[in-house]
């Protein structure tokens, strides 16, 4: 299944939708008004519906099945992240497809050896926007915006020191992250990521979650277009350090839990490591695809 978290014109009120056939929309408060039903989450809240477990996605499976009326074009509606604020920050990995670890390689020029475990970092809520809503550009803050296309994990079930093993049960589904990065603050910072990561709108989301069942995220190709210009193509199948691993790395004396977003790492292809170095400016469009799961489209936006 696919879960977007919308707005409507007639009263923006947060709603969940289950999303058809790529363009349909069933609102599910709508839907569990009409035909009476109850239904063991909010269905204007995301977190909810993971929190939920399986009695939550039983009970979509029979409001679909049983629906009634028309579903709602997805062009009439505003989609907002599907998470449109976490509870917690985004969890970050750096360095996890080797190529993108080489061309960065090449620019420090360290001699760093592969680390030989994840490397972590977060991103505020407050970074969070949705699918199409604009990225802030500010020159007076940062002139250096760059893109990262990750796949990221979205967490259902809690869990602390998660074996690899048992990992994928602790996953609810996957969605799409851009995490948009000011690297000009990364470096002023010393070198630390929250500053330079974690800017109002520098981390679009979306457009959906798609449900553990739906897709194999260890073959999903990822996608990032400026301008209708593809800057970076790969696939999960290249992630060095796999999502079991992560999560069990991650949980190790630290509770994950319902609603948490893991973002799992960047492939080659980002700005700064270009030659001559690449940065988004007002006016370009910034897309961000992955396969089976949506694209993003976000707008650079002069303040």
């Amino acid at each position: 299944m696919r879960f977007l978290t919308f707005v409507r014109a007639s009263d923006q009120v947060p709603r969940l939708g289950l999303l058809h056939g790529g363009d349909r929309v069933q609102d599910l408060r709508e839907q569990a008004q009409r035909s009476g039903r109850w239904l063991p989450f909010d269905p204007g809240d995301m977190i909810s519906l993971i929190e939920a477990g399986q009695a939550g996605l039983d009970a979509v499976r029979e409001l679909a099945g049983a629906a009634e009326g028309g579903s709602l074009p997805l062009g009439s509606l505003r989609i907002l992240a599907p998470i449109p604020r976490p509870r917690k920050n985004i969890f970050c990995v750096g360095w996890n497809y080797l190529e993108h670890f080489e061309e960065g390689e090449r620019i420090r020029q360290s001699g760093q050896e592969l680390p030989s475990h994840p490397v972590f970092f977060s991103k505020t809520p407050t970074a969070v926007s949705g699918p199409h809503d604009p990225i802030p550009f500010d020159p007076a803050v940062s002139e250096k915006i760059d893109w990262e296309v990750e796949l990221a994990v979205v967490i259902g079930a809690a869990g602390k020191n998660i074996r690899e093993a048992q990992a994928f049960n602790h996953i609810f589904g996957y969605t799409v992250v851009n995490d948009v990065s000011a690297r000009d603050l990364q470096r002023q910072h010393g070198g630390q990521w929250l500053k330079g990561k974690s800017l109002d709108g520098h981390c679009p989301m979306g457009p959906c979650v798609v449900t553990r069942d739906e897709v194999d995220p260890n073959n999903l190709r990822v996608l990032t277009r400026v301008n209708g210009v593809v800057k970076q193509d790969s696939n999960t199948k290249h992630l060095y350090f796999k999502i079991p691993r992560l999560l069990a790395e991650l949980s190790l004396g630290m509770t994950l839990e319902p609603g948490d977003v893991i973002s799992t790492g960047t492939p080659q292809g980002v700005g700064f490591a270009r030659t001559p170095p690449e940065f988004l400016k007002p006016g370009d469009l910034l897309e961000t695809e992955i396969e089976g799961i949506g694209t993003l489209k976000n707008r650079v936006q002069g303040a």
